[in-house]
């Protein structure tokens, strides 16, 4: 290879130098039945204010702590006599009154950190707050050897970078943004004659490239076949998280391989003119779930289905003077299932006469979350990956 072309192949490499090492290279089979369950994460990035998604509207506090941000309890959608859903979220109250939503109040973990960047840390790799680990819980999860992690795009992000909760020490998750967009990538001449000069090479990066080249082509070539047998009367939104959430919902309803997927919606770091934005950020959420819902339930795969929101940290309790709110501390966590042993409102609203510096204390570990979703969702022993045991919330 020359050097021109060994330039032209490191940078197109670059975008997918997360390719999962265990794909084999082209000619990926196709499977034929659905099996399994299927585990989506949704990550709201910036520290989404939690005490305006699920609202202590019973509680004259919260009133007295956000004088010009607090929902008026008339608008409230409430789901019990103490708490209520933003008035954003109607399709959640839907979800919830037909008993397919548990809401875990008051997630968070010890010694909370306020930064956005070591605080997604510890969420991505289930660390303490006195830990720095390398490897993600999905990471890890992958490297367990669990049952189909061997086969294909197994874990996938929906995304421009793969985050650290699915890099493992061996083994991690795929990453595309658009598979129909990358695939015309992978059909330029250039990539094309390359895949098909693939020879032993003594130099170890250049064999690593050609590597990374075949895999990354014939799982997009995987990606784009199942994505393009779907169908589905179901109407999604035309927003970026609205038609991620559709390429997850192809992949699950033509029985992809794939069993965990990522997606994020950004925008929730609200220090100033919070309350336009957060609605305007839930409207989105809300749609697309719920277009997503209804698309599971069509193809009957809602039960075999589980649905995990979090964001890394929630707001100070108090709102500041810029009709905002700053970085907080404990926050709450939506599972979306249509088997769930609790749905609900899992634990009493957060507790605002006893707060940590004028921050919501935590009364959950989120690790505790995550050995539920391992051991009851995934069928694995949630110990060896999270390092440490945690109790069984017996919501699964």
């Amino acid at each position: 290879m020359d050097r021109r072309k060994f330039i032209e192949l490191s940078s197109w490499a670059s975008t997918s130098v997360w390719a999962p090492h265990f794909i084999k290279a082209l000619g990926v089979p196709v499977s034929s039945s659905r099996s399994g369950s299927n585990l989506i994460i949704i990550q709201l990035s910036g520290g989404n204010d939690g005490l305006n998604t699920v609202i202590p509207y019973s509680n004259d506090l919260y009133y007295e702590a956000r004088p010009t941000l607090a929902i008026d309890k008339n608008l409230v959608l409430k789901l019990n006599d103490y708490q209520g859903l933003n008035p954003a979220l109607k399709g959640m109250k839907s979800i919830f009154d037909q008993g397919q939503l548990c809401l875990i109040n008051s997630v968070g973990y010890p010694n909370p950190d306020r930064s956005h960047f070591r605080s997604m840390d510890i969420w991505h790799t289930g660390s303490g707050s006195e830990q720095t680990w390398q490897s993600g819980w999905i990471g890890r999860y992958l490297d367990s050897r669990c049952d189909g992690c061997d086969k294909p795009h197994y874990v996938l992000e929906i995304g421009e970078d793969l985050n650290l909760a699915m890099k493992g020490n061996t083994r991690k998750g795929f990453i595309i943004s658009n598979a129909a967009t990358l695939e015309k990538t992978t059909r330029s001449r250039l990539i094309r004659r390359l895949s098909e000069e693939v020879a032993p090479s003594t130099h170890e990066l250049t064999n690593y490239l050609y590597k990374t080249m075949v895999e990354t082509v014939s799982s997009v070539g995987y990606l784009v076949e199942k994505s393009n047998a779907y169908k589905s009367p179901i109407s999604y939104p035309n927003t970026k998280f609205g038609r991620d959430l559709k390429q997850v919902a192809q992949l699950i309803t033509t029985d992809s391989d794939t069993k965990i997927y990522y997606v994020s919606l950004s925008g929730f770091d609200t220090h100033a003119r919070q309350q336009g934005t957060q609605t305007r950020l839930l409207t989105q959420y809300d749609e697309a779930v719920r277009a997503f819902v209804d698309d599971l339930k069509h193809h009957h795969l809602f039960d075999d289905s589980l649905i995990m929101t979090f964001s890394e940290f929630g707001r100070r309790v108090k709102e500041n003077g810029s009709r905002g709110t700053d970085h907080g501390a404990a926050n709450n966590v939506s599972l979306i299932s249509g088997k769930l042993n609790k749905p609900g409102i899992y634990n009493p609203p957060a507790d605002l006469d006893n707060l940590d510096n004028g921050d919501l204390k935590y009364s959950v570990d989120f690790r505790s979350i995550y050995a539920e979703l391992l051991n009851n969702w995934l069928g694995v022993d949630a110990q060896k990956i999270l390092k440490t045991s945690y109790e069984s919330l017996g919501i699964l």
